[in-house]
Parts: structure tokens; C-alpha cells; sequence
């Protein structure tokens, strides 16, 4: 389907149900947050879930942190993905 120059493919514009959800999301932050933090200060859960938990508090506060590229000047960019597996 082609469109004339100036017309809209989506004239009724985004549907109103994604604000809707978007606002209710928004709305549960602060208990979204709190579970977090009570999952986080547990002892007795499981050491990933704590992880898991905090690393999610501190992307959400501060950002995710800044991923580095590493390359050769006028070489190719190569990507190396570290993993906690990866002896």
C-alpha cells in the first residue's frame, strides 16, 4: 500500500490501551522498587536473586553501566563478551 507524500500509514495514531498500561506500570514503581529491595536485603535468598535485584536498583538509579569496544587503529572492531562462565 503506497501513500501520498503528507499522509499518515497510521492515521488514528497509537492506540490508547499502550497508555493505558504504560501508566499502570508507572503507577506500581514504588512497590516494583520495594520488592526489590526486600529481595535484595534477604540473607536467606538465593545469592543470584540478591544479585539480580541490586543490579536492577543501581540501573534503574544511576544507568546501565558503559560497555567498551575494543579495536585496532584502522583494524577491524572486535566485540568480546565476558561472562562469568568463561574461564
Amino acid at each position: 500500500m503506497k501513500y501520498q507524500p503528507g499522509q499518515s500509514g497510521n492515521p488514528g495514531g497509537r492506540p490508547k490501551s499502550d497508555f493505558a498500561i504504560s501508566e499502570l506500570a508507572k503507577s506500581k514503581t514504588r512497590a516494583a522498587l520495594d520488592c526489590l529491595v526486600s529481595i535484595m536485603e534477604r540473607e536467606d535468598a538465593p545469592a543470584a536473586a540478591r544479585v539480580s535485584a541490586a543490579q536492577a536498583i543501581l540501573d534503574r538509579g544511576w544507568g546501565k553501566a558503559a560497555q567498551s569496544i575494543v579495536g585496532r587503529e584502522n583494524g577491524p572492531i572486535v566485540l568480546q563478551w565476558l561472562d562469568a562462565d568463561t574461564p
